[in-house]
């Protein structure tokens, strides 16, 4: 067995694999053997049957599965003892018949092509420059986050006048063209949100409206998507479509949210008895947390403007004619070559971004050690025990979860990915200059959002 290189240029080379008759015939003949201990074949005892018909029956397919594992074993056996950086898979060479009979088989000479990894420099250093954006922990946010805190623990009132934010009772009743009462028409009562209702017209018509006034309404416009609006209505998703636009809401309770008081009760619930005792210890709690909050998202958005611009920005060839090829045979599903011309610039982007990573990852020494790969997972069953207010096991059980976890593979690999862009963000934020600001709330959202 032989395996020669030949670049083609930069990006792109053929490995000719020269397969000889002893690199294959005795595990063919051993699988042929097999065969004939097995096979039935009428006329024959079974470990009886002539060679010369299992060569005939099976030969050539055996040949040919023995033949792929030898190739393939020295294709990347070849790569790997050589150190050859490649990109997806060695595909056979387009335009190159194998050289060999199959029906007298003898020396054979396989043809791969190769897509190799570019070689590039990453433009980053100790002069890059990258905005590190924060929220703006203000008092207006910290008004909204009590707010919403006593809203999460208040009660339920009814009210005799619908204000902004109030939840409606009420009885939907289809109409007509002329507003009349459709005859044999949807009827049904259920519950409206006015933080729901978009439509401003509509939202001033409601205001101030008592029980048993009526209202002229679309129910789009007081549901959210059509999944809501069939639930309002008592009906199926797939007949909204035949239903009218109008129908008449009769309103039959007011019901508004009373806010929590600020006082011990309250801070008991929201963390534990005797944690806190004052609006100002709160409010430097809430504040605390927020913080630790938005220092994840300002990470994320910190991360991905560094990935913007080194794609932007990283010079690097990639041996395209090759990816496009190979994309279109590694395919599970048939696929062309507009589909692939369509999304090739999405995958050049998102495998530029998985060198430029890798090259960092090689460069720093940065790795994913194992046991630091568990006690990462360990850190994350502890945020989702928290969340739903569950104490943490303890440390081994935490342990037998976390290894079990990453025994899943979908899990594992969510796990690993979360991992390796953390040390990616603390390997940026290292080496970077950061350029540190602070924009409100609303601001943020919106930034992040683009």
């Amino acid at each position: 067995m032989n395996v020669i290189r030949q670049d083609v240029d930069a990006l792109n080379a053929v490995l000719k694999v020269e397969i000889a008759p002893a690199d294959y015939q005795g595990k063919v003949k051993s699988t042929l053997e097999k065969h004939r201990k097995t096979a039935k074949i009428p006329g024959f005892r079974p470990g009886h049957v002539p060679m010369s018909l299992i060569q005939k029956q099976f030969g050539r397919t055996v040949l040919a599965d023995e033949l792929n594992k030898v190739v393939n074993d020295a294709l990347y056996k070849f790569i790997e003892e050589n150190k050859i950086e490649i990109l997806g898979n060695p595909i056979p060479h387009e335009g190159v018949d194998v050289v060999g009979n199959f029906e007298n088989p003898d020396s054979f000479v396989f043809d791969f092509e190769l897509g190799l990894s570019p070689n590039f420099e990453v433009p980053l250093s100790a002069k890059s420059k990258y905005d590190y954006t924060k929220v703006k922990i203000d008092a207006a946010l910290l008004d909204k986050q009590v707010d919403d805190l006593r809203r999460r623990y208040g009660k339920l009132i009814s009210v005799d006048q619908v204000s902004d934010g109030d939840m409606i009772l009420a009885q939907f009743v289809e109409l007509n063209e002329d507003d009349s009462i459709k005859a044999g028409g949807i009827m049904n009562s259920s519950t409206i949100s006015m933080e729901f209702v978009e439509d401003k017209k509509l939202k001033k018509e409601l205001i101030g409206k008592g029980k048993g006034d009526k209202v002229i309404v679309d129910p789009a416009k007081v549901s959210r998507g059509e999944k809501d609006t069939a639930a309002m209505l008592g009906v199926k998703e797939e007949e909204l479509a035949n239903l009218s636009k109008k129908f008449q809401m009769t309103i039959t309770e007011i019901k508004q949210m009373e806010l929590s008081d600020v006082n011990q009760d309250l801070f008991d619930k929201l963390f534990g008895p005797g944690a806190i005792s004052t609006e100002k210890e709160l409010r430097d709690r809430i504040a605390t947390d927020l913080e630790k909050m938005f220092a994840q998202d300002s990470d994320r958005l910190f991360t991905r403007n560094v990935y913007t611009d080194l794609v932007d920005k990283t010079k690097m060839a990639l041996p395209d004619a090759f990816l496009k090829r190979w994309i279109r045979l590694s395919n599970e599903k048939p696929i062309t070559a507009e589909q692939i011309e369509s999304e090739y610039d999405g995958y050049a982007k998102s495998l530029k971004w998985q060198l430029i990573q890798g090259n960092i990852f090689k460069t720093n020494n940065i790795r994913l050690d194992n046991n630091e790969v568990i006690e990462f997972t360990k850190g994350l069953l502890v945020s989702n025990y928290a969340q739903y207010g569950i104490p943490a096991p303890e440390d081994k059980e935490l342990t037998e979860s976390a290894m079990q976890v990453l025994q899943n593979r979908e899990e594992s690999t969510r796990i690993f990915d979360m991992l390796a862009e953390q040390k990616l963000t603390n390997y940026f934020k290292e080496t970077v200059k950061l350029n540190e600001k602070e924009i409100s709330y609303d601001a943020f959202i919106e930034l992040a959002s683009k």
